[in-house]
């Protein structure tokens, strides 16, 4: 048994207890009356002291020196190299043995094997920053609940089961951070469909160019959205390339994670709001406070927009506010999209139009009909990239934030 070592009758009390009537004459009556113990207590105290020293005086183990039941230590070590070598389970090993399942479990535990990842090494952390502005972005999606007509959900009111806004339905959250300077654009959408993603991700660029960064290298996970032909295709238009994750390790973007993360608990839940449409309101003042006045701590308690500085050798102190240029850039889509769109369209429109367009660009002259059909009439002696480019233009370009019930602009 461990003690405190200062506790009133611990080691150090039991020393002045015994050292009072070795050393400086007091009864055993007096000794144990100023420790507040039996007289009998104090003389075994003093006994122990005088036979061991002040080794005597510390707790000694209450384990029986003789344990005839207990596993032998051959069995124990057999037991471990099942373990270790086969990774069999303690169920297995107690069948094998014919020991009954709660004795194995109980030895396992005792020699540290209990869970099975114990038995493998620890991974080595495997972080890395690209040097670069725009080397390399994350691009996530998170997808939150939207606030019904009930308000704000059991996360603050603690409703039980039963009482939540059954069918509000889901916003879902896309996120873009850069990794060298972790400079963040976000955006609330009505869906994670591959257009909507493409969308974004033009409008990222944009965003990032207006602060003199060029994207390279764009990092997601295997959603479907990232994995349709259509984004390969715009990927290779915007001379991007395009790395995903590993299946099942989300580790890999692990910069997105994070920033979900500190995004959830600083924004999302940090406040409770009446409606959805409030809630991404508020999104804009604190991403601006994240890029340009959060310090951030892998960056050396720097923000990002600072850090953008530094690498650019810019200026430390940077006046132009992001979300300004990032509300503009969203309006320009919206002009844009209201001049070259000559016909509405719809989510089916859209639909219909991405398995034709995709495989009409074999030929020029069937790549020509589906512009017909999908958008304003090209010019014939348009190369094959700006074609393509203006026909995507036309399917993802301007699918504008959402906020809550409608498409619309800033």
């Amino acid at each position: 048994m461990e003690i405190h070592a200062n506790a009133p009758l611990g080691p150090k009390g039991r020393a002045i207890m015994v050292r009072r009537v070795v050393d400086q004459g007091w009864s055993l009556t007096e000794a144990a009356e100023a420790a507040g113990v039996s007289e009998r207590t104090a003389r075994t105290w003093r006994d122990r002291y005088l036979a061991e020293g002040d080794a005597g005086l510390w707790d000694r183990s209450s384990a029986p020196r003789s344990q005839p039941g207990a596993t032998p230590e051959d069995r124990v070590e057999a037991i471990a190299l099942l373990r270790s070598g086969l990774r069999m389970t303690g169920a297995e090993i107690a069948e094998i043995f014919g020991m009954p399942v709660s004795t194995v479990q109980g030895v396992l535990k005792r020699i540290g094997m209990g869970k099975r990842s114990t038995l493998e090494p620890p991974e080595p952390a495997n972080r890395y920053q690209r040097q670069r502005p725009g080397e390399l972005i994350h691009i996530d999606v998170k997808k939150l609940g939207r606030i019904g007509h009930r308000g704000p959900g059991h996360r603050f009111t603690r409703r039980g089961p039963g009482r939540r806004s059954r069918g509000a339905g889901w916003e879902y959250v896309h996120v873009c951070v850069d990794d060298a300077t972790r400079m963040a654009y976000v955006e609330v959408l009505a869906d994670e469909k591959a257009t909507t993603c493409i969308g974004f991700l033009k409008r990222s660029i944009r965003f990032y160019a207006a602060h003199g960064i060029q994207v390279e290298a764009l990092m997601t996970d295997n959603g479907s959205g990232y994995r349709s032909k259509l984004h390969a295709i715009a990927c290779r238009t915007l001379a991007i390339k395009h790395i995903r994750t590993r299946p099942y390790r989300p580790r890999t973007n692990g910069k997105a994670e994070r920033f979900i993360r500190t995004m959830l608990g600083s924004w999302a839940y940090a406040a409770i709001y009446r409606s959805s449409r409030e809630r991404t309101a508020a999104l804009s003042g604190w991403l601006e406070f994240y890029n340009w006045k959060r310090p951030h701590g892998s960056l050396n308690k720097r923000p990002p927009g600072t850090r953008l500085a530094q690498l650019n050798k810019r200026e430390a102190a940077v006046a132009v506010p992001p979300l300004a240029t990032a509300s503009a850039i969203t309006h320009a889509a919206t002009e844009e999209g209201k001049r070259s769109n000559d016909i509405p369209w719809g989510i089916g429109r859209v639909g219909a139009a991405l398995e034709p367009s995709f495989f009409a660009l074999q030929t020029h002259a069937r790549r020509l009909a589906v512009l017909e059909e999908t958008g304003p009439r090209l010019a014939p002696e348009l190369s094959l990239g700006d074609q393509l480019m203006h026909l995507l233009g036309h399917l993802c370009a301007d699918r504008l934030p959402y906020r809550g019930g409608n498409i619309e602009s800033d």
